[in-house]
């Protein structure tokens, strides 16, 4: 980091902090600091939703993710634009009618109070590990870049995220990811940019493509169906749409979103931007990892990108004959590389194929004298050794403030759950509007300084964008499960439905602690267990086999 890169760095900072508390000044009241006094415009809350997705994680593990294993991944987004459409007709009217501040008090209007608090807990369970596994992001971007503690840089992003939350509320936190996604797109292509122009004068972008595809690296899709792989195309479509159903129809933090809109019809709008918009973002995404990964095959990278990781593996007897076998391994795949320009015949993709197998080996080996997974820090390394000065403190603050931005939605979301659905719910149900305000913002606290003692424990997780879907997916089906009962089940009632999510829940945490059976598939096993045992109960009950 250069004096030019830290000032890029902190002026990008102190305007996206600055422009977010004074777009969101006048958050007085607790609707204001809740639901924006349900004035936002749809572009506003499309973007925001966005900017949410596209955190650190987005930059940090995303591209790192098709560095290794290609592009497969966008197959994860694949239902996202089914959801939106279904969410848009049913969820954004019913929960706008309803004038509720948060999904689960309509729970409560639709079965009991029993059911919305089980919600309640498995929403706050799920969310807050989320938000810590958010925040694990910038703290590994800022440990690694800058030296410090994990712990000391978790600590510090989370007391900015704190900071800039409760004092601006949601409209702060919505126009402040206006901002962010601007920047984020604008950074991204200028990331790809550098990519291929630093390339080698005699390849191509279509050389690059060409050399990405031959490693399978743009393997975007996947036809073959198999329940314990995780991204293929029917578990895109399928399992996806489940997840993003139950993501952007029960997460509060997405929830919130659209409750903000002046309108039906203006969150609606901004629901659809995400439709359209999400996938290419997210293809082009992993475009980016999968050009990184051709630019190391012209430059050679380390064998293990952790730098810290990378210093214990050269302390180790096995590190000079790793390195050796390493160095040879790279020339031999850069000599295959260029063959494959030359000549793309069949030939010639196997030998390079097989020269990239060589390399994977030996990373593998290096990986077992680690203690932490690398897919993390690859575009970090990219940006720090070979992006331009003042380029690399831009990116830098753009992940920073990406992962504040994700964060302080998070944990906004969760302040408001606590207390609407806690606090005034079951301690303090006639208090002063002065009074909730005062709960909304001990609650962000809470909740900020809860994701900072979480994220201590997520540097470990491996690719962080797999770990933060896992855990949502932990949750997501049960929660689903009890929204489309209350939507369309008409003769459900409360207890039903309460023991339905429990059931629902239970054989999720079954099915992921006994089965290989991939994540993204726990939301629809979770959401038709539901789904079907309240069905079941509600039989029995109107049969009068039950409570008589």
């Amino acid at each position: 980091m250069t004096t030019l890169d830290w000032v890029v760095l902190s002026g990008w900072l102190v305007f996206l902090v600055s422009y977010g508390l004074w777009r969101g000044r006048g958050s007085n009241s607790v609707n204001q600091f809740l639901l924006a006094g349900k004035t936002m415009p749809w572009y506003a809350m499309g973007l925001s939703i966005m900017a949410t997705q596209a955190s650190a994680i987005t930059f940090i593990s995303t591209t790192g993710q098709a560095y290794v294993d290609g592009m497969r991944f966008v197959q994860f987004y694949f239902g996202l634009p089914i959801a939106m459409v279904i969410l848009s007709a049913t969820a954004v009217p019913i929960f706008h009618r309803a004038r509720v501040y948060t999904a689960y008090e309509y729970l409560e209007q639709r079965f009991d109070a029993k059911t919305r608090t089980l919600v309640t807990i498995i929403f706050l369970i799920g969310r807050g590990l989320g938000a810590g596994v958010a925040l694990a992001a910038p703290a590994i971007v800022m440990s690694v870049v800058l030296g410090w503690s994990f712990h000391l840089t978790a600590i510090l992003m989370g007391g900015l995220v704190i900071l800039s939350t409760t004092m601006g509320g949601i409209k702060a936190v919505t126009w402040a990811d206006v901002q962010q996604m601007t920047m984020i797109m604008g950074a991204l292509l200028l990331a790809l940019l550098i990519a291929v122009f630093k390339l080698p004068h005699d390849v191509s972008f279509l050389d690059a493509v060409k050399i990405a595809g031959a490693a399978g690296r743009l393997n975007a899709i996947d036809t073959h169906f198999d329940l314990n792989n995780r991204y293929n195309l029917w578990s895109g479509l399928i399992g996806s749409t489940f997840l993003m159903l139950a993501y952007f129809g029960t997460d509060q933090s997405q929830v919130q979103r659209y409750l903000t809109g002046k309108s039906i019809g203006q969150s609606r709008l901004g629901l659809l931007l995400n439709a359209i918009a999400k996938v290419p973002v997210q293809f082009f995404i992993l475009f980016i990892g999968a050009m990184v990964f051709v630019f190391f095959q012209f430059v050679q990278p380390p064998v293990l990108f952790h730098p810290v990781e990378m210093q214990r593996v050269e302390a180790a007897p096995e590190y000079s004959a790793i390195q050796a076998r390493f160095n040879q391994a790279f020339e031999e795949r850069q000599a295959a590389a260029r063959r494959l320009i030359r000549d793309p015949g069949e030939n010639a993709n196997a030998q390079f194929r097989l020269s990239q197998k060589k390399v994977e080996d030996i990373r593998s080996d290096a990986a077992k004298l680690s203690h932490e997974n690398d897919t993390n820090y690859i575009f970090l390394s990219f940006v720090t050794h070979y992006l331009p000065r003042g380029i690399v403190g831009l990116i830098l603050g753009v992940i920073f403030t990406a992962a504040m931005s994700a964060s302080s939605g998070e944990i906004n979301s969760l302040a408001t759950v606590s207390m609407v659905d806690v606090y005034q719910r079951h301690f303090h149900r006639n208090a002063t509007d002065r009074h909730y305000l005062l709960a909304s913002r001990v609650a962000t606290v809470f909740w900020g300084a809860y994701a900072v003692t979480f994220a201590t424990f997520a540097q470990g997780l491996g690719a962080l964008i797999e770990a933060v879907n896992q855990v949502g997916s932990l949750f997501y089906g049960s929660m689903l499960g009890v929204f489309v009962v209350a939507f369309f089940m008409k003769g459900a009632g409360g207890t039903a439905a309460f023991c339905g999510v429990l059931v629902g829940q239970a054989t999720v945490f079954a099915v992921a602690g006994f089965t290989p059976i991939a994540y993204l598939w726990y939301n629809l096993i979770g959401c038709l267990v539901v789904i079907g045992v309240t069905w079941t109960i509600s039989r029995l009950d109107r049969r009068g086999i039950l409570y008589t």
